[in-house]
């Protein structure tokens, strides 16, 4: 007897060594793309009987929470492909959410990162699951503006004629102050704002000088946060944002388009708001970038935390840019001519897209069976695992699914790091759920099309279908460039963006 007690707990003893700990489900987040603003929930035992047909409620895109697997005698709940559908808490209500709601995403967030588990179990209690296809493991907080001061500011940067001036009276304005209040509808928000400040304003300024002061503020929006915000005032990111403006100004000038966003030529507010074209327009990403912000309100930029500091970093991109904006939306050929020097007048016209290489679609063909899980459910034994938003090396196969490592990806300026963890083991993942595909003809070196030579191949990425339907272009911008911090002196330099080695940035024309 007493042998048979030393045994039973030996086998405990090497049984709890032998199943270590997982990471915690982290925060995810309710996302998308182009989306309907909600997303539906459904009570646990009517998904049982009827599966997804039902909802008992939803949650609005950018709400955050800490998903779970609801298991019972059958294992966990899944639809028949596989497809989890998960328990979850709450973090953040994007309906609901206020300033207090950032620092309560951080604080779980950071708690999650650092938390391991023996399982991904939802405890007693969760009435609700969704589908984890619609969830994403986004580290993001929401973004509100500081409250609004009862006196205004002194203006750090002169400003730069009337459009300017009005402008940066909107951005000061209570019409203005409303539209980060809320986290959800900013894109509506900020067009009700200028609808009410324009006519707040109508006997102050020119009702032509008021519509061209909105335009020239959509678009500095969007040129500036669909670039590279890291990249400041250097002369590269500058001209990125100028051909961002062009691009806009030629899908509201030279074809103007529903499709694009247009309602009528010189509509530069419909086209740079259009999410399809412009991604950064996105529901989910104006919660969380600082978009629709009142960024140059002058008391943003005081102090010396970090948020002041970002604050003048902005401005001083938006003051670079403003001139040469300015001309590209409301000038004639000699005006793009001056912006843009030599270079031909007809690609100029035509260019209407571009892509950024380094956020195209990641891939690996140097690394084998390598996949990308939307959501899956993964089993060691009685104990059940989420892998949703992530990706993993598919290993050897097992019963019902496949051993894995987790394929963990950082993205450095010049390359991606790569680090391949056994943070799983002994779980197998639902081979349902893994389809052992090729890598995509379309992933090459950086995501660039052919043509250029590398000593050293730091990322692959997928290039866009259109990709050979158009003729890149190779832009040459005359910048008075800052640095990256915008603390510099002002020096005059050339720069050209596109060319065949451009691993950054790819303007074409030709592309509708």
């Amino acid at each position: 007897m007493r042998q048979a007690c030393i045994a039973l707990a030996l086998i405990l003893f090497f049984s709890s060594i032998v199943r270590a700990d997982i990471p915690a489900t982290p925060v995810m987040t309710l996302y998308r793309f182009n989306g309907p603003l909600d997303i539906p929930y459904y009570d646990i035992e009517t998904f049982r009987r009827t599966g997804p047909s039902t909802p008992a409620g939803s949650l609005a895109q950018g709400s955050s929470v800490v998903p779970c697997l609801v298991v019972d005698a059958n294992g966990p709940l899944t639809d028949r492909e596989g497809i989890p559908y998960v328990g979850f808490e709450v973090v953040v209500n994007a309906r609901t959410a206020t300033p207090a709601s950032t620092a309560h995403f951080k604080n779980v967030s950071r708690k999650r990162q650092s938390m391991t588990v023996a399982d991904h179990h939802c405890d007693a209690g969760i009435r609700y699951v969704m589908d984890v296809r619609t969830i994403y493991p986004m580290d993001k907080p929401p973004l509100f503006d500081p409250p609004r001061p009862a006196q205004p500011g002194t203006a750090a940067i002169p400003p730069q004629g009337e459009l300017d001036r009005i402008v940066r009276a909107f951005h000061s304005s209570t019409a203005c102050a409303g539209v980060n209040q809320r986290l959800i509808n900013r894109r509506t928000a900020l067009e009700a704002a200028w609808e009410r400040f324009i006519r707040e304003q109508q006997g102050r300024w020119p009702a032509e000088a008021l519509q061209r002061a909105k335009h020239l503020d959509y678009t500095l929006r969007t040129a500036i946060f669909e670039g590279h915000l890291e990249r400041g005032c250097n002369a590269y990111g500058a001209c990125e944002r100028n051909i961002i403006a062009l691009s806009i100004r030629n899908r509201g000038r030279e074809l103007c388009t529903k499709r694009h966003g247009c309602a009528a030529p010189g509509d530069f507010q419909g086209v740079s708001s259009m999410v399809s074209q412009y991604n950064i327009w996105d529901e989910y990403l104006t919660q969380v970038s600082g978009l629709t912000s009142c960024y140059l309100r002058d008391d943003l930029a005081a102090g010396s935390s970090d948020s002041a500091r970002n604050y003048r970093k902005l401005q001083s991109m938006y003051a670079q840019n403003l001139p040469d904006v300015q001309r590209i939306l409301f000038g004639d050929d000699r005006d793009l001519a001056a912006v843009f020097p030599n270079n031909a007048l007809t690609d100029l016209k035509e260019l209407r897209h571009y892509y950024h290489a380094p956020a195209m679609g990641k891939c690996f063909p140097r690394h084998n069976r390598v996949e990308y899980m939307s959501g899956a459910v993964a089993r060691n034994g009685s104990h059940y695992a989420l892998i949703a938003g992530t990706r993993i090396q598919v290993d050897q196969a097992a019963a019902g699914g496949y051993f894995f490592h987790s394929f963990m990806v950082q993205e450095t300026p010049a390359k991606d790091l790569v680090r391949i963890v056994d943070n799983y083991p002994g779980f197998v993942v639902d081979g349902r759920r893994v389809s052992l595909k090729e890598s995509s003809s379309r992933c090459v070196p950086y995501g660039i099309p052919g043509g250029c030579r590398f000593d050293e191949i730091g990322r692959y990425r997928k290039t866009p279908s259109w990709v050979n339907s158009g003729k890149p272009l190779e832009l040459q911008c005359r910048i008075a460039e800052r640095g990256e911090q915008c603390q510099g002196e002002e020096k005059r330099t050339s720069v050209r963006v596109g060319g065949v080695c451009d691993t950054q940035m790819r303007p074409f024309a030709g592309v509708d």
